[in-house]
């Protein structure tokens, strides 16, 4: 299988050319290593078994021994060896500040106390996230997410090629590039069930050391899935956990778990984006609950395509999970990031992408046509809410949205007369 242009290749290629190392972190089978290779010259790879422990010992006596090679050399799994870190860094000072040095790949946030130096100004870091939909090659690429902001009252006329069947099935198999190596959708789907099996009976325990209760972590990660989509406080996610699995589990341990698997980037929740047009108590500022990618979910929940087809209640969380991980990707591309709003008096929008120059769009995500009308209100009536909130308070004014966005797992997008912009999420790109 050739390669297939990822967003994370340009973030690369600018970060070596500004920077002397570039850390790659994200959740592991993501294709971290693969985009690396690349661009890499040389290439050591601290898990390959053969060399392990011949590696490790190098590391412990002289890291630089493992630096030596043409660059930008590869140091895979480098959180293996923490003491690789400052090695790096102080080589990069050596050779004078020349980009381009190293690329460290890592599956795991690595303990701070374990390194001495923060690498500020020699390592940049980037994050990688699963495929979307865009770079799996399912999207037909019809509407680009940096056109509509450079043109944002420009219309929109597109349509989709990705049926509800095939989005079920994309969520269900999820944007990791082993699954679309699968000979048959089966072996396609096994790739999340084995990497969410992975994850709580091996990675919760090796990302520290500590060894953690596989059952526990398979019921935090359960009641997770049962919550995605949703502000559901720590407090009712954890009597779900004792409730639900006969597992006595206080408050510090699921805290700790919960930290172990935001360091496996395994759980990536979404920040509250709380501007100042309501008052502090009315903005609900609780993390929004999301995995690094939908299959995770559907995994725990134990359910396939075919049932998914007949709950397209649960489906409908779901696919905000598979577009919370597209923008993810496609927010970074465009040097940004995205949070959400929530305030008690209903009015939502499921997700707020925000660009580094201030630009920023407003997002709902509604799986059929019959949610769209709802949808494109709430965001009509924030940006209504905005534009209030200047002409009472011109010392303190808050930017009006550049965009306002339905993402729809329908067919056709198309520019309402609100200039709310329908698009299907099988038609967007970076």
């Amino acid at each position: 299988m050739n390669y297939l242009p990822r967003v994370a290749d340009k973030l690369l290629q600018d970060r070596l050319d500004a920077m002397g190392a570039v850390l790659i972190e994200g959740p592991k089978w993501c294709g971290k290593t693969t985009t690396a290779e690349q661009k890499a010259k040389s290439i050591i790879k601290m898990q390959d078994t053969a060399h392990r422990e011949q590696y490790l010992m190098a590391a412990s006596t002289l890291p630089t021994i493992l630096l030596e090679g043409e660059t930008p050399r590869l140091i895979d799994e480098w959180q293996d060896a923490p003491m690789l870190w400052d090695a790096v860094r102080t080589l990069c000072d050596e050779r004078g500040g020349t980009p381009g040095q190293f690329i460290l790949t890592g599956s795991n946030a690595v303990d701070e106390r374990n390194i001495h130096h923060s690498g500020t100004g020699r390592i940049t870091r980037m994050e990688m996230y699963p495929m979307s939909l865009w770079e799996s090659c399912e999207t037909n690429s019809s509407v680009s997410l940096r056109q509509l902001f450079d043109n944002p009252k420009g219309q929109v006329f597109s349509k989709s090629d990705l049926d509800i069947e095939s989005l079920i099935f994309a969520a269900c198999r999820g944007g990791w590039p082993a699954s679309l190596k699968g000979v048959t959708n089966k072996a396609k789907l096994f790739v999340a069930a084995d990497y969410v099996a992975s994850v709580y009976e091996k990675d919760i325990s090796r990302v520290d050391g500590t060894a953690r209760n596989p059952k526990l972590a398979k019921q935090i990660l359960r009641s997770y899935a049962r919550n995605i989509s949703t502000l559901a406080k720590t407090s009712s996610m954890l009597a779900d956990v004792t409730h639900s699995g006969n597992i006595e589990c206080s408050r510090p341990t699921f805290d700790n778990y919960v930290s172990a698997l935001e360091k496996l980037f395994v759980i990536n929740d979404i920040d509250a984006w709380c501007p100042a047009i309501r008052s502090k108590s009315a903005i609900q500022s609780s993390p929004k609950r999301a995995f690094c990618d939908p299959s995770i979910a559907v995994a725990l929940l134990g359910m396939s395509p075919e049932s998914m087809k007949n709950d397209l209640k649960t489906f409908g969380f779901i696919f905000e999970q598979l577009c919370i991980r597209d923008l993810r990707a496609y927010s970074q591309y465009l040097g940004g990031d995205i949070s959400y709003y929530h305030d008690r008096y209903g009015l939502e929008a499921d997700i707020v992408l925000h660009l580094a120059d201030g630009r920023y769009a407003l997002v709902e995500c509604k799986l059929g046509s019959g949610e769209i009308e709802a949808g494109a209100a709430h965001l009509v009536e924030i940006k209504n809410l905005i534009m209030e909130h200047n002409k009472a308070e011109k010392q303190m004014p808050i930017r009006i949205p550049d965009l306002l966005i339905i993402l729809t797992g329908g067919e056709f997008g198309f520019t309402r007369s609100d200039g709310v912009k329908v698009i299907p999420i099988g038609c967007l790109c970076p």
